[in-house]
């Protein structure tokens, strides 16, 4: 049975989708926090079962009969997010899984400025000492990121955030297909993955011109003083650690940790990747 972890999240449930035009549903299996979030699947054949990170007991039974396991990264931060993530990655060993895959990043680093790389790295150390077969995909930087950014600068005019530098926005379908294909096929996308990537790299003032593009409207992008920023987005409703934690983001990118592009991920889906310019029109189109 194929397992995927996290199924009712955004990643998860695309993962799924995928894997139901490839395998039948009954060797899909869901391992989630809620069941009744999870009623489509099984309405559909899937298994459906309890299972959470911080409790590892519970994940023995959503994980029984595996011969692959999916996990999603837990999204939480810090040492609680290793902790679990290992926690389901144990359990899939135990449970007998003949290969493991990991959802990380692809600027995974012990030395990352973005706290979520260390903990991606951290993570695939330990599936390596496994000695289980396992795949690391290094998933680029997700381009629904960009929403609540893309969103405020449509309502003012202006982009202003920090200075920032080029990342590889990658859609979650993309990476959704990639991962589907990494659990059904052998032979694919095995150990740690080269970056899963779109084939653009574009900074927030190559945004600003493509949201202008797109609006036929005017997009400036202002770059503004870190402190700034976190004072204006508290300012806004965010809570300041929140904001902190965001800020960690652009320093990362404007330090070249999101700048790199790879073919891996379409030539693994076998089609073109979405483009920046498409997430941001589905952007526009929903507001």
């Amino acid at each position: 049975m194929l397992i995927v972890t996290g199924a009712t999240g955004r990643l998860g449930a695309l993962i799924v989708e995928r894997l139901l035009e490839r395998v039948p549903a009954g060797r899909i299996g869901v391992s989630v926090r809620d069941v009744r979030k999870a009623a489509e699947f099984a309405e559909r054949g899937v298994r459906v079962r309890v299972g959470d990170f911080t409790e590892p007991d519970s994940l023995k039974h959503a994980f029984e009969d595996a011969e692959r396991v999916l996990v999603v990264s837990a999204a939480i931060r810090g040492g609680a997010a290793l902790a679990a993530n290992s926690a389901a990655i144990d359990s899939a060993r135990e449970a007998g899984a003949q290969r493991i895959l990991y959802t990380s990043h692809q600027a995974a680093s012990p030395t990352s400025l973005f706290p979520p790389q260390q903990v991606h790295a951290a993570t695939e150390e330990h599936l390596k000492r496994q000695g289980v077969p396992y795949t690391a995909l290094r998933n680029g930087f997700y381009a629904s990121t960009l929403s609540p950014y893309v969103s405020a600068a449509l309502e003012t005019g202006t982009l202003a955030v920090p200075q920032d530098g080029p990342v590889s926005w990658t859609a979650h379908e993309d990476l959704a297909e990639a991962a589907a294909v990494a659990l059904t096929e052998d032979g694919t996308l095995e150990g740690i993955t080269p970056p899963l990537t779109a084939p653009h790299t574009l900074n927030f003032a190559d945004v600003a011109d493509e949201l202008s593009r797109i609006t036929g409207r005017t997009i400036t992008r202002v770059v503004m003083d870190d402190e700034e920023w976190i004072s204006a987005a508290v300012a806004g409703g965010m809570p300041r650690p929140a904001a902190e934690f965001s800020l960690t983001m652009f320093a990362a990118s404007r330090n070249g940790e999101f700048n790199t592009i790879d073919p891996t991920l379409g030539a693994t889906i076998g089609h073109p990747t979405q483009t920046v310019h498409q997430a941001l029109e589905a952007v526009e189109r929903s507001r």
